[in-house]
């Protein structure tokens, strides 16, 4: 079972570590800042960071669950590949943050993106599931018939 998971268990990880990374921001910022919790406004510069992690954060979830349903239903390395596009696309969209407002919106709309597929493709997955366990009908098999 373990050679069925293991590519989405290694971007999960990275998943963590990006969380880790972000979270780790907030805290030199917070220094670099003089931002003492629980206080979250200050100057723009560590309000774009803090909210670009919490942001990041909040998907974080959603991110995980539909890797996994996608990877365990669909294709596990199609699912892994969408994976570390979503966290490169937050990276980008974190650091765009960080810099500038506006050098957020292209990586917020291509990870929302990704999101998008990963739900197509986790759907399709579960969906294929029910209709060949439950129905006994396998669509795979009438496409290449």
């Amino acid at each position: 079972m373990l050679d069925q998971i293991h590519w989405l268990a290694a971007v999960t990880v990275l998943g963590v570590l990006e969380q880790a990374y972000f979270f780790l921001q907030v805290i030199y910022a917070r220094r670099l800042y003089g931002i003492s919790p629980p206080k979250i406004s200050g100057p723009p510069e560590f309000e774009r960071i803090f909210r670009a992690q919490v942001n990041s954060s909040e998907y974080f979830p959603i991110f995980l669950v539909l890797l996994w349903q996608a990877g365990l239903f669909f294709h596990q390395g199609l699912a892994a590949a969408l994976g570390l596009l979503y966290l490169y696309a937050r990276y980008c969209y974190f650091m765009g943050y960080k810099a500038s407002p506006s050098e957020r919106l292209a990586p917020i709309y291509f990870s929302a993106g990704v999101l998008w597929i990963l739900i197509a493709v986790s759907a399709l997955g579960i969906l294929h599931f029910f209709l060949s366990h439950y129905v006994g009908l396998n669509v795979l098999q009438l496409l290449t018939a």
